[in-house]
Formats: structure tokens, C-alpha cells, sequence
């Protein structure tokens, strides 16, 4: 059974930094292409940040370049995304999503119907 369960949400301040993990157990770590989407409250869930299966391909939406990292740790089967200078607009439910075939991670890594599997999200709310 395929499971992807997040963590490190919580509330901060403009300002401020969150460390979100995504812990990835039923798949092949080494050959799971990982994803972290956002939706904010009536907004539809948009792309964030995305890692290749190797770790060597990293892409970002426009609005976190800059100020987040996405990375993968194969020892932990766990990949995580590092938020720095956190905003109000940064407000939403993170998940995070997995696909192992390379060619549809390379062709749709910005794309919710890029992945497979997700997992159930973490709120993160920043106060201004």
C-alpha cells in the first residue's frame, strides 16, 4: 500500500521559515519522482516544486523561486520542502504527490494529473 504522509505544517509569520516533509513508504523511493502541490481556501491546488527520481532535475513555480528548496533524502525515503521568507499568499494545504514513470514526471512535472499518488496534506498558515 502506497502511502505519502506529510508533516511540518503549522502557523508562522510573514517572515518566517517551514521545513514540510513528506515521508514515502509501498514505492520504490529511488525510482519515485516527487512533487508538492498547494491549494489555498477557494482556489484550485497549483504546482509548487518538484524533484526527479535521481534528485539532479529541481523545477519551482514562479511564486516560491527563490525563496524555497525542494530535496530528497533516499535513506529516509523522504523528501522535503524548505519555505524561507514566508508570506500571507503562502497560506494553503501543501501536498505532496509521486509518480514513478521519468517520461510523465518530464513531460507534466507542473501538472496534478503528472502523479500517481498523494498524500493527505499539511496546512501551513502565515499571519501577517
Amino acid at each position: 500500500q502506497v502511502e505519502l504522509v506529510e508533516s511540518g505544517g503549522g502557523l508562522v509569520q510573514a517572515g518566517g521559515s517551514l521545513a514540510l516533509s513528506c515521508a514515502v513508504s509501498g514505492l520504490t523511493f529511488s525510482r519515485s519522482n516527487m512533487g508538492w502541490f498547494r491549494q489555498a481556501p477557494g482556489k484550485e491546488r497549483e504546482f509548487v516544486a518538484a524533484i526527479s527520481q535521481s534528485g539532479e532535475t529541481t523545477y519551482y513555480a514562479d511564486s516560491v523561486k527563490g525563496r524555497s528548496t525542494i530535496s530528497r533524502d533516499s535513506d529516509k525515503n523522504t523528501v522535503y520542502l524548505q519555505m524561507n521568507s514566508l508570506k500571507p499568499e503562502d497560506t494553503a494545504v501543501y501536498y505532496c504527490a509521486a509518480v514513478t514513470l521519468l517520461l510523465r514526471f518530464y513531460t507534466s512535472w507542473n501538472k496534478e494529473d503528472g502523479y500517481n499518488y498523494w498524500g493527505q496534506g499539511t496546512q501551513v498558515t502565515v499571519s501577517s
